[in-house]
């Protein structure tokens, strides 16, 4: 009875050593699993300056009569004079863009606001476009677009647009070093852990960001700013590490 009961308590000592193996290996390929599975995801930016190297300036000429005759003849005047003007700055032909006239008649209004069917009076309007690579030039121009203004000549010039067109030439560097800024930052974070970054696992590249210098301003849609010559454009990029 001894000597059975001995082989069964023998029984179950191996029995439960096995099981107590088994759990200790399976734990262990659970462990390397989640490991392997382990991973970080971080955001990395590069910025860079630029300056504008194209610019547009555009101007509205106008004029407006009863008579569409005597407005169109108007606006011939006018826009001969912005041509004398953009001529006396330097301004090439090659660089000047001028287009359409449009004609619009301007409606007469009851006072609730409804057309009475009449026209009152006839709009005529004209754009002149400069683009041109020498900004600065461009710049000097528009800032003395006043004196035409001062003359009493109808015109409305607006804002020139300032633009970059080597944005491709820059942007995989700009991508190279924000993907090494995302890695210096994953491996600050799993350094306290006692792991090391791994492979990527992927990488996704954001919008890029075209700023006024030092601008701060950021869209999930991205910006282009045209308001500005010295610009900063941003990279962004989110990238997965795995860890090991």
């Amino acid at each position: 009875m001894d000597e059975r009961r001995s082989q069964h308590l023998y029984g179950l000592a191996a029995l439960a050593l096995g099981l107590l193996l088994g759990l200790i290996a399976v734990s262990r390929s659970l462990k390397d699993i989640r490991r392997g599975n382990e991973e970080v995801a971080v955001t990395g930016s590069a910025r860079r300056p630029i300056r504008s190297d194209f610019a547009v300036w555009r101007l509205v000429v106008s004029s407006q009569s009863p008579s569409l005759t005597a407005a169109s003849q108007e606006l011939t005047r006018t826009a001969d004079r912005v041509r004398q003007f953009l001529k006396a700055e330097g301004v090439a032909d090659s660089s000047i863009v001028v287009k359409p006239v449009e004609a619009a008649g301007i409606p007469e209004l009851t006072e609730d606001g409804r057309e009475t069917g009449r026209v009152l009076t006839n709009r005529v309007t004209q754009t002149f476009e400069v683009r041109s690579a020498d900004v600065d030039a461009v710049t000097r121009t528009s800032q003395r677009a006043s004196t035409l203004i001062a003359e009493g000549i109808p015109v409305a010039p607006q804002a020139p647009e300032y633009l970059y067109t080597r944005l491709a030439d820059i942007r995989t560097a700009l991508l190279e070093d924000a993907t090494k800024d995302a890695r210096q930052r994953a491996e600050a974070i799993v350094k306290s852990t006692g792991a090391q970054i791994g492979a990527v696992r992927e990488a996704r590249m954001g919008v890029f960001q075209i700023t006024p210098r030092f601008s701060t301003e950021v869209s999930d849609y991205g910006i282009n700013d045209v308001s500005s010559i010295d610009k900063d454009v941003t990279a962004v990029v989110r990238v997965t590490f795995t860890i090991r």
